[in-house]
């Protein structure tokens, strides 16, 4: 691998690491208690997890110039993998059983405050 293709991975890597924590700091302004950052499950790893009342949000986090550019970034086949993470995850956890699971996304654009969209693919 080059140089310059690592330095890009590394760069890559501390953005969305910065994003996700820009998105967890908006979800606790908003009332969400976040439960665990970067989970890995043997479905696919979750950004955020987070919790408002009864429900438990699976948050993609995604940095794009548009919101539009961000929910099309999420393919149908990875938008299933995180709910059924997010299943699994509140079938197992103490607490959480019977929690609603919601599939959220936070976008990050350049200069502009994060976009949180609720249940962002309508179960599609």
């Amino acid at each position: 691998m080059s140089k310059a293709r690592s330095l890009r991975g590394a760069a890559a890597r501390l953005s969305g690491r910065q994003a996700e924590v820009w998105a967890a700091l908006w979800l606790m302004l908003k009332g969400y208690r976040i439960l665990g950052f970067r989970l890995r499950t043997p479905q696919g790893e979750i950004d955020l997890l987070a919790q408002r009342g009864a429900v438990l949000a699976v948050v993609e986090v995604k940095r794009r110039a548009s919101l539009a550019q961000a929910l099309e970034a999420v393919s149908f086949e990875q938008r299933e993998r995180l709910r059924r993470a997010g299943r699994s995850l509140a079938a197992r956890r103490r607490g959480l059983q019977g929690a609603a699971v919601r599939l959220d996304l936070i976008a990050l654009a350049p200069g502009k405050l994060p976009r949180h969209s609720r249940d962002a693919w309508n179960g599609a």
